[in-house]
């Protein structure tokens, strides 16, 4: 089967042969995978995976054996570890990790999904309707769930509040749509690109401006010189941490959602920390329940209630991958789903 991999260099689409599926797995024919900067960060420097890797982890398919519809979970929990067992399955001390060994190969996040097929553990899958279409599906396993889930879960944003999203990609995106449901007063999109703008305002943002020097200023300027109650930092930088720290009321929340390097330290000032009163946290797959809340946003999806097209701005094929991650370097778009 046809798989994109990554060897070090630039990821390449070659041909790989899939081991057949042991006890408690199954495999997966591969419809819809989206391109997503946890995959680039595995290419780039950010992270470093072991190689030769199989690069993907936000896709849907289906079931050979079965012909069941899912959606793919790249962080299934065991539901019997500690943390499982307190209600924070996002935590799981077993799940399947960033990269897990495939036969010659490794696979990104334990799925490898920018491929013809998967064999993945039963319990690494969700069941969706056969009406949804598969590009929408594949999102809900990663972008969606992790930008929706910061703001409703782990942020818990109420009517009325004030939000910032720094960096718009899927996920930043999918954080403006949520924060724009929960009734947010105002919803302020913040991207390097001007050419996210429109995208942004489209998607429910009130108010749109340009990541640089004079960022903190501006936001000020748009909330009677306090800050936002919730910021949203979905890039993984320590730079835009600081931004997203700075844009904040004395009082309100950091919600980190990018995931960055082992290596960029984010510095901040102790009575600054201590006299601001900000609450900084972090948000992994956006405090969700996958097999809870994949299927709840599968039906908000049908219902008309989350605008995924929007989202997708490019529909490509596995061959047209590569170049999908470097439109993404350069921030260009929303998502890249390759459809099979």
């Amino acid at each position: 089967m046809k798989a994109l991999v990554w060897r070090g260099s630039q990821p390449e689409v070659e041909e790989i042969e899939l081991p057949a599926p042991g006890p408690g797995e199954v495999r997966v024919r591969i419809k819809a995978a989206g391109v997503c900067h946890s995959d680039l960060s595995m290419i780039n420097g950010t992270l470093n995976p072991p190689t030769p890797l199989v690069l993907g982890h936000e896709a849907a398919g289906v079931v050979v054996e079965t012909g069941e519809h899912v959606v793919l979970n790249w962080a299934p929990a065991c539901r019997a570890c500690w943390f499982c067992e307190r209600g924070e399955p996002w935590l799981c001390a077993n799940a399947l990790g960033a990269s897990r060994p495939r036969g010659d190969f490794h696979v990104t996040l334990g799925l490898g999904a920018l491929a013809e097929e998967v064999v993945v553990p039963t319990h690494a899958m969700i069941s969706v309707p056969r009406e949804l279409p598969f590009e929408a599906a594949a999102l809900l396993g990663c972008a969606v769930l992790t930008g929706s889930g910061a703001v409703r879960r782990t942020a818990g944003v109420q009517p009325g509040d004030l939000v910032a999203v720094i960096g718009l990609g899927g996920v930043g995106l999918s954080a403006v749509i949520a924060a724009k449901a929960a009734g947010a007063a105002k919803v302020i999109a913040i991207d390097v690109s001007e050419a996210k703008r429109d995208l942004a305002f489209a998607l429910g943002a009130t108010d749109f401006v340009i990541s640089d020097d004079g960022l903190s200023k501006a936001i000020r300027g748009l909330t009677e010189g306090r800050g936002v109650d919730h910021a949203f930092e979905c890039v993984g930088r320590s730079s835009t941490i600081r931004a997203a720290w700075r844009c904040t009321r004395r009082g309100g929340q950091v919600t980190v959602v990018g995931m960055g390097s082992n290596d960029d330290m984010v510095q901040l000032s102790a009575l600054d920390i201590f006299s601001s009163a900000r609450v900084l946290r972090s948000s992994v797959y956006g405090s969700s329940d996958p097999d809870r809340d994949v299927p709840r946003l599968a039906q908000s999806v049908l219902a008309g209630e989350f605008d995924m097209q929007k989202l997708i701005t490019d529909t490509i094929s596995l061959d047209e991958a590569p170049e999908a991650f470097a439109r993404m370097a350069r921030g260009e778009g929303a998502r890249s789903v390759v459809v099979m």
